[in-house]
């Protein structure tokens, strides 16, 4: 029985201790993650982190919440889809502070799940309604399905030349005002860096730039690493910093990395002076990042000199944007005193150094990231931002300055997408360039994207014809413009044109031909957002004939114009509104049925409506004459007719001993044309004299 007892509490005290030991270990793990996380090591951190939280007892309801929250954060700032699942853990475990909604409504729109994140935020806001990156996300789920409606005229294509499906290549920059040579930032590990190790932050290699030039050709050529950044004979290998998971780094060792990271810069007009962000952290230690400037006299680069733009060192500077004429520098900082996050500065420079950095204020920045400004040349100033209303991750926002307010717009589809957009440059007086995107990978990797902006092309064509369709081939088109345009085009043979016009101009386009009346037309290209082809056919009314109005009813039997009849009336004001020299007579016929007198007058009296509708409509009456003719004008068939009816020869009159001669359906055919409404000219030189 003693032996009994004492192997049970032996075994007790190996359980408790294990226990113990468990729970130590878990608490090591969680301290070591939060000193990566504090670093700015997210990646090392994230794989801590969720090693730990597999160990926590589901009863330990405060640090599960804890470590799934700081997963969350790891994970967002890597753009790993992990987050919105981590934030999960971390509501059902009551992580105590509200943020933690915050950022599941970013996590979950980075994913497109827009309905999910609007529950988020308005969970959050309820907390803190005063929020202004929580009420411009919610806003964006509100309206993204309506943006989607709306794409802009702008066409992205991925740029294959520079890509790598293994690595990532972003902020893409060009070389001063050479459209034919470019910088970006990649990964891509040179063939004279063997073993470079991947970093504590991303966990993927670290980043360098590359230059990237057209040949006669029209072609990019072959892809070089920047020369003369780094100074190879300083670099100093590193210690391993981890196994799986980045658990048995040397934190705190003080022990450089082997290869720096540069990247996101621009140039000077000349492109003569390059400006970069880079860092080279010391393992366990948050180093930051700084911006170093570097001037070309031949094919490399000199070595680089930082830039002090802030009296405390340790303030972390990177993504610059330099002026055309370089008299100031805008950059990002987590500088104090700014509103959150990473803000957008700017600084003049003083030409013997640099002037006091000043934040661009709540207009551009906000409590969350404003990154990768770009000073175009025309002085508009291109930003990513995950704090102004968009569609996920960071987006791509334009800000021009009006009455010293700056006016923020979101580019819009297709530069942003639920995924992060960012890093633009444009090709000097044109809306084409280049931009970077994570957009559709499964790993985050950045990818860079060429986007244009075709031109917006406008036109005019048609054919001229007659009332009975033939082409008027001496027809001649007379084009005024509200922009002095005043051109004289004769159509072709075939009677059709064909006119290139404006952006924004107001038109008024006026057909002839000889022996025929004129008919005018209007068009603007005033306020269109795209290309458009306006298709305007004129049909030219004969001076020497009737003309029948084919679309003019009355009611049976009666004089009294119907409604459907309004849409040829009013072609006949415009008609007399295009002519103003002209007056007409105004005729009206019937068919061979019925008491003559008794037509002659309903004919009469229809004349006579149609006349009072046209002097409603402002048609001076004198130049108005209404005749009733009743059937004694029957109408002579022309080819028109003849083409529709056969059985009716070309210049046969539809008189009563014609029709008696057919069918009872074509005589039927035949009463129908006989009754009709006509106008003639009779004088074309009213009021000329």
């Amino acid at each position: 029985m003693q032996h009994n007892r004492t192997y049970h509490l032996i075994r007790l005290t190996i359980i408790l201790l294990s226990v113990t030991l468990s729970a130590c270990n878990v608490q090591y793990r969680i301290k070591k993650a939060d000193k990566r996380f504090d670093i700015g090591e997210y990646y090392e951190a994230g794989n801590i982190y969720q090693s730990a939280y597999k160990q926590i007892k589901t009863q330990d309801k405060k640090t599960r919440a804890y470590v799934a929250f700081r997963q969350g954060e790891c994970y967002l700032l890597l753009n790993n889809p992990k987050a919105a699942p981590a934030y999960k853990n971390a509501i059902r475990y009551h992580y105590p502070d509200s943020i933690v909604y915050l950022h599941n409504a970013q996590a979950l729109m980075y994913q497109g799940k827009y309905t999910d994140a609007a529950k988020n935020f308005e969970i959050y806001l309820q907390n803190a309604p005063d929020d202004y990156v929580a009420q411009q996300g919610l806003y964006a789920c509100q309206q993204v399905n309506d943006w989607k409606k709306q794409p802009t005229r702008y066409k992205v294509t991925a740029e294959k030349a520079f890509n790598h499906k293994r690595f990532t290549n972003f902020a893409p920059a060009f070389i001063g005002d050479d459209p034919d040579a470019l910088m970006f930032t990649s990964n891509r590990t040179p063939t004279s860096k063997k073993g470079v190790k991947n970093s504590g932050i991303t966990g993927v290699p670290v980043n360098m730039l590359y230059s990237v030039r057209k040949n006669a050709a029209g072609v990019w050529e072959e892809i070089e690493p920047a020369e003369g950044l780094i100074n190879e004979e300083n670099e100093q290998d590193t210690e391993t910093q981890s196994t799986e998971g980045g658990e048995e780094a040397n934190i705190g060792g003080g022990k450089e990395q082997s290869t720096p990271d540069i990247g996101a810069c621009c140039f000077t007009a000349d492109g003569k002076t390059m400006f970069f962000t880079f860092s080279k952290p010391v393992i366990g230690e948050d180093q930051g990042a700084k911006i170093m400037m570097s001037t070309r006299s031949g094919g490399a680069w000199s070595e680089p000199k930082e830039l002090h733009l802030f009296e405390d060192s340790t303030i972390t500077c990177g993504h610059p944007a330099v002026t055309h004429n370089a008299d100031t520098l805008y950059f990002v900082s987590d500088a104090p005193e700014g509103y959150g996050g990473n803000d957008i500065w700017m600084v003049e420079n003083l030409g013997d150094g640099w002037g006091i950095p000043e934040n661009l204020g709540p207009q551009i920045n906000t409590a969350a990231n404003e990154l990768y400004p770009y000073l175009r040349h025309d002085g508009i100033l291109f930003f990513a931002s995950n704090g102004h209303a968009g569609f996920g991750g960071l987006d791509i926002f334009r800000a021009e300055k009006q009455d010293g307010q700056w006016q923020v717009r979101n580019m819009g589809i297709p530069f942003n997408s639920q995924n992060d957009d960012f890093g633009i440059t444009f090709e000097k007086g044109k809306e084409d360039g280049f931009f970077s995107s994570n957009r559709g990978q499964k790993k985050g990797i950045d990818q860079i994207y060429r986007f244009v902006l075709p031109e917006m092309i406008f036109t005019a064509e048609g054919t001229v014809t007659d009332n009975n369709g033939d082409v008027l081939t001496d027809a001649v088109l007379r084009i005024i413009g509200d922009d002095g345009t005043n051109q004289k085009l004769q159509v072709k043979k075939d009677g059709t044109y064909r006119l290139k016009l404006k952006h924004n101009v107001r038109y008024v386009m006026l057909a002839r031909a000889r022996g025929y009346l004129n008919q005018k037309d209007e068009i603007t290209t005033q306020q269109l957002t795209d290309s458009k082809t306006f298709n305007i056919n004129f049909t030219l009314m004969p001076v020497s004939r009737p003309v029948t109005m084919d679309n003019i009813f009355y009611e049976f039997g009666k004089y009294t114009l119907t409604p459907a009849s309004e849409e040829g009336l009013m072609q006949l004001v415009k008609l007399l509104g295009d002519n103003p020299n002209i007056t007409i007579e105004l005729s009206a016929h019937t068919d061979r049925v019925g008491n003559a007198e008794a037509n002659k007058t309903l004919s009469e009296k229809r004349a006579q409506s149609v006349v009072e509708f046209l002097v409603m409509k402002g048609i001076e009456p004198e130049r108005l004459t209404p005749v009733g003719y009743g059937k004694e004008k029957p109408v002579v068939a022309d080819n028109l007719i003849h083409k529709q009816y056969p059985f009716i020869p070309i210049g046969q009159e539809l008189n009563e001993e014609f029709i008696d001669t057919l069918t009872k359906d074509q005589q039927e055919v035949c009463n129908q044309i006989n009754r009709r409404t006509e106008f003639k000219v009779l004088k074309t030189t009213y009021k000329l004299y």
